[in-house]
């Protein structure tokens, strides 16, 4: 194993789980329109389409640096408590 290979622990395998749940595709589709008026229906987003906009929302290259950087988990930390907020809420954004 090299000594420069980035293994993903407790904050990858949260931000895994959260990119497989259905919920939270529903909820970047919901953000796109909110935020930014996008057209976008729900069903829009995937699994892989999570994946890329969790690591482009927290500046990584791939799940498994957020284990090793402090400001890409704090930022995970962020989404998953706006995501609990927007079902806590009934699946509506209020911005």
């Amino acid at each position: 194993m090299s000594t420069t290979s980035v293994q993903g622990g407790r904050y990858a395998r949260a931000a895994g789980m959260l990119c497989r749940d259905e919920r939270f595709h529903r909820y970047l589709d919901q953000r796109a329109r909110a935020k930014f008026g996008a057209d976008v229906p729900d069903g829009t987003h995937s699994e892989d389409d999570a994946r890329d906009w969790l690591c482009r929302a927290c500046g990584v290259g791939s799940r498994r640096e957020l284990d090793h950087d402090a400001r890409a988990a704090g930022m995970l930390w962020k989404i998953q408590n706006a995501f609990r907020q927007w079902t806590t809420q009934g699946g509506r954004h209020h911005e």
